[in-house]
């Protein structure tokens, strides 16, 4: 299944180290990923590849909620088709 991962909030060092590190101790493959810096607004986009046995992902959702209130970031976590309609024009 892949889904969608969206990290809007302030630049500084570390975001894209600590979101990567928590999707590779989830066995979390990163597909694809683009990130900016607009204005001092860090925004990046990455595609995710989570593991058909691999379920939870309300829980995984809650985690990356966390680990972005930590790092005074928004993490969200949506699947891929959800993305796709939301986006279609």
């Amino acid at each position: 299944m892949n889904a969608i991962i969206t990290v809007v909030g302030g630049d500084k060092v570390g975001i894209i180290a600590k979101v990567s590190a928590f999707l590779a101790d989830r066995n979390i493959n990163i597909e694809d990923i683009s990130q900016t810096v607009l204005s001092g607004n860090f925004v990046m986009m990455m595609m995710v590849h989570l593991a058909d046995e691999q379920t939870g992902l309300e829980s995984i959702k809650t985690e990356l909620a966390t680990l972005g209130n930590d790092m005074d970031v928004s993490i969200s976590l949506m699947h891929e088709k959800v993305f796709s309609a939301m986006h279609r024009i």
